[in-house]
């Protein structure tokens, strides 16, 4: 036998790897109000925290800002606040 013959044939696109935690339920959602410390700066110079592992960007804060967010947006892997 060839090495060509043992090789499977893939068909179809290739599968599509997402980040863990794009099914893994949401700890926040929209409306939700939070008092969150700002733990670190984004590459765009937004404020970011964690919940349970969950990243938020707050615009306009600055590391070590403590501050209540509410939450205006939530995608897959991140959610949007701002300053209330």
């Amino acid at each position: 036998m060839s090495e060509e013959e043992t090789q499977p044939q893939q068909q179809g696109s290739p599968r599509r790897k997402f980040p863990r935690t794009f099914f893994r339920p949401k700890p926040v959602k929209v409306g939700d109000e939070l008092d969150i410390t700002i733990s670190e700066i984004s590459r765009r110079g937004d404020g970011l925290t964690r919940v349970q592992g969950f990243v938020i960007f707050v615009p306009n804060t600055k590391q070590g800002d403590s501050v209540k967010i509410k939450i205006t947006q939530v995608k897959p892997s991140y959610a949007v606040g701002q300053v209330i």
